[in-house]
C-alpha cells in the first residue's frame, strides 16, 4: 500500500520542470557563445507553436472526472501563455544555453507537462497561444555568471517579442489579452508587459497578468498594478507556493518583498482559506481533484497545508512550485472567466 501511495504523490507532483532548486543540477562547463545558438524560429509555422487556438493541442484538453468544457471556439479574449523551464538536463547537442524549438523531443516534454497541465486551465475563456521559445537551460538561473544569464535569457526573450508582434500581426485584431506564464515564463512575460504593455496603448486591451512562479514586487510596473480582487481587471496576480512554516534559503533574494496572491480568494490579505474554497486541482494522469489545498499567504510567499490526496501523510516536499498551478488549477480557470466577464461590463 505504501509503494502505491509513493507511486501516486511521484505521479502527482512530478509533472514539470526539475527541481527549481534541487540540489543536483546540470553545470554547463562553457561560457554563452552568441555563434552557438540554435535557429530563430519562425513564428509563421504553426509547429513554432505549442498551442494555437485552430490546431489540436494539449492546450485543448480538459482534466478527466471534471465535466469541463473548451471554450476556445466561442472566446472573446485571448490567453499568451508563456510556459517554465523544461530544458533541465545535459544538452544532446552543440547547443548548451537555450533549447532548439525544433527539438521534438523537448517539445513532447514541453506539451505533455506544462502545456496540458498549465495552458489548459485557461481554455475555458480563452483562446490558448503558446509559443515554443528557445528557452534558457535551467543553469542560467544557478550561474554566478551574470552575463552568461543575461544572454540566455536575453535569447529567450527575443523569440518572445517576436511571437507577440506575430500573434499581434495575426490573430489578434483589438482582442483583449491576457498574459499568463510559469517559472521563465514569468521572467519572460513582465519584460513583454514592460515593453508592449505598461503605459502604452495595448494596455487597455489587458484584461489581466497571471505572473506566477517567480517573484514579482508591487512596483515592477509603472501602470500595471497588483490586483487586489477577484474581479479586478487589467493589474497582476502572483504567488510562490511553500509547505506551511517552511521559509525557503533564497527567500531575501526577492520573496521577501513580493506580491502574493492567495489565489482562493484573490486577495492580498494572510487570511487563511480553507481547502473548502478550493474548486479543484489536477493530479495523476491529468485527473480533477477536489478541495486539492488549502492557502495562505505568509509575508509574500503562499503557504500551504499537505495537499489533501491520498498518501498525503507520506509527502516531505516544501517547495511547491511544480504545482503553483496544479494545485488551483479550476480557481484559475473561473477567475479568468470572472475578469473576461468583467473588463467587457466595462466596455
Amino acid at each position: 500500500m505504501r509503494k502505491v501511495f509513493f507511486s501516486y504523490l511521484f505521479l502527482f507532483f512530478s509533472l514539470f520542470e526539475a527541481h527549481l532548486y534541487a540540489q543536483k543540477y546540470v553545470i554547463l562547463a562553457s561560457s554563452f557563445d552568441s555563434t552557438h545558438v540554435p535557429p530563430v524560429p519562425d513564428y509563421s509555422l504553426k509547429d513554432t507553436w505549442a498551442a494555437l487556438p485552430d490546431k489540436e493541442d494539449a492546450a485543448d484538453k480538459l482534466p478527466l472526472k471534471s465535466n469541463l468544457k473548451d471554450g476556445q471556439k466561442e472566446a472573446k479574449v485571448d490567453v499568451f501563455f508563456l510556459h517554465p523551464t523544461i530544458y533541465t538536463y545535459t544538452p544532446k547537442n552543440q547547443y548548451l544555453w537555450n533549447a532548439d524549438v525544433n527539438d521534438a523531443e523537448l517539445n513532447a516534454m514541453v506539451d505533455n507537462s506544462t502545456i496540458l497541465n498549465q495552458a489548459s486551465a485557461f481554455n475555458g475563456s480563452g483562446r490558448v497561444f503558446a509559443p515554443r521559445y528557445r528557452q534558457a537551460h535551467y543553469y542560467s538561473f544557478l550561474t554566478k555568471n551574470a552575463d552568461d544569464k543575461k544572454q540566455a535569457l536575453d535569447l529567450a526573450y527575443a523569440d518572445v517579442k517576436s511571437a507577440f508582434e506575430y500573434y499581434l500581426s495575426h490573430w489578434n485584431q483589438g482582442r483583449p489579452i491576457i498574459i499568463a506564464s510559469h517559472s521563465q515564463g514569468t521572467v519572460l512575460a513582465k519584460r513583454l508587459l514592460k515593453e508592449f504593455f505598461d503605459g502604452k496603448p495595448l494596455q487597455k486591451q489587458l484584461v489581466e497578468a497571471y505572473l506566477i512562479g517567480i517573484a514579482t514586487t508591487a512596483d515592477t510596473f509603472e501602470n500595471i498594478k497588483p490586483s487586489q480582487s477577484a474581479e479586478e481587471i487589467g493589474g497582476f496576480v502572483s504567488w510562490n507556493t511553500f509547505a506551511r512554516k517552511f521559509v525557503p534559503p533564497y527567500y531575501k533574494d526577492g520573496l521577501d518583498k513580493a506580491v502574493c496572491t492567495n489565489p482562493l480568494s484573490w486577495k492580498l490579505n494572510e487570511d487563511f482559506v480553507s481547502k473548502k474554497e478550493n474548486k479543484g486541482g489536477v493530479g495523476l494522469k491529468f485527473t480533477f481533484v477536489k478541495e486539492a489545498a488549502d492557502a495562505q499567504v505568509h509575508e509574500g510567499i503562499l503557504w500551504i497545508n499537505k495537499p489533501y490526496v491520498r498518501g498525503r501523510a507520506f509527502l516531505r516536499t516544501k517547495i511547491w512550485h511544480r504545482a503553483d498551478i496544479n494545485l488551483f488549477w479550476m480557481n484559475i480557470r473561473e477567475n479568468v472567466a470572472l475578469r473576461t466577464e468583467k473588463y467587457f461590463s466595462q466596455q
